[in-house]
C-alpha cells in the first residue's frame, strides 16, 4: 500500500464534510448567492500569493534538479498563469484587479498561509510536500465529485467545476500524490508520522476556507 493510500483514510473525511458544506452544496447545483463565491474568489487570490511562495520555497529545499525544475516551473506557471485566470475569472465576478490587490486576509486565510510557510521554512522538503497536497488534492476530488452531478446552469460555478475535474488539474494532483510517495518511501517512520500531522492541519483548513467564505468572515475587532 502506498503512503497516499494511507492518506486517503485521512482525506476522505474531510473532503466528505467539505461536499456536504452548504456552500460547496449549493456550488454544485448553481442555486449558491453570488457573495460568499466573490468573497472565496478574492481570499483564494491572497492565498495563491503564498501558494507561488510555497513553490519557491519548493524549488529551494528540493534534494534534485529534477524536482527543482518542476517546482521552478510551477512556481513561474502560477504567477504568469494562473494568476493571470484567476484576475479574468474575478472580472466575470465583477471584482476588478484592483481589489484582488488590495484584499485583507481573513483570518483563516492568514493562519492557513502562515501555516504553510512555516512548514516550508522550518520543516523538510517531505514537509512542504505534506503540506502542499491536500490543496490540490481536495479540489480534485471536489470538483470530480460535483462534475458527476451534472453541472449547473450557473456558467461561472461550472467553470469552476470544470477547472478542477479536468484533466490538467487530475495530472497536477496525481503528480503531487507520487512526489508525495517517492519522499514518504524515503523517510523513516518518525517522519511519515509528521507528514501525515502536516496533511491532516492542510486538509482541515481546505475546509475552514470554504467555511471561512460562506460566513463572510472578518477580523472580530
Amino acid at each position: 500500500m502506498s503512503f497516499t493510500d494511507d492518506l486517503t483514510d485521512i482525506g476522505d473525511p474531510i473532503w466528505d464534510a467539505i461536499l456536504d458544506h452548504p456552500m460547496v452544496e449549493q456550488l454544485g447545483e448553481g442555486t449558491l448567492d453570488e457573495a460568499p463565491f466573490r468573497y472565496w474568489v478574492r481570499q483564494d487570490y491572497v492565498y495563491l500569493v503564498e501558494y507561488a511562495r510555497l513553490f519557491a520555497y519548493g524549488a529551494a529545499s528540493a534534494p534534485d534538479l529534477k524536482r527543482m525544475g518542476t517546482f521552478a516551473e510551477l512556481l513561474d506557471s502560477t504567477i504568469h498563469t494562473e494568476m493571470d485566470l484567476h484576475r479574468a475569472y474575478a472580472a466575470d465576478f465583477g471584482i476588478s484587479e484592483a481589489e484582488l490587490e488590495n484584499t485583507e486576509p481573513s483570518p483563516t486565510t492568514r493562519a492557513y498561509t502562515d501555516f504553510l510557510i512555516r512548514t516550508a521554512t522550518t520543516g523538510s522538503f517531505g514537509d512542504l510536500v505534506a503540506a502542499l497536497l491536500p490543496c490540490m488534492w481536495g479540489f480534485n476530488v471536489t470538483g470530480k465529485r460535483l462534475a458527476e452531478g451534472g453541472l449547473p446552469d450557473h456558467e461561472g460555478y461550472a467553470d469552476w467545476i470544470e477547472m478542477y475535474s479536468g484533466e490538467e488539474f487530475t495530472e497536477l494532483t496525481e503528480w503531487c500524490k507520487d512526489l508525495m510517495d517517492d519522499v514518504a518511501a524515503a523517510s523513516t517512520e518518525a517522519d511519515r508520522e509528521r507528514y501525515r500531522d502536516l496533511f491532516r492541519t492542510s486538509g482541515q483548513y481546505e475546509y475552514l476556507f470554504w467555511d471561512a467564505a460562506w460566513r463572510e468572515e472578518e477580523w472580530p475587532a
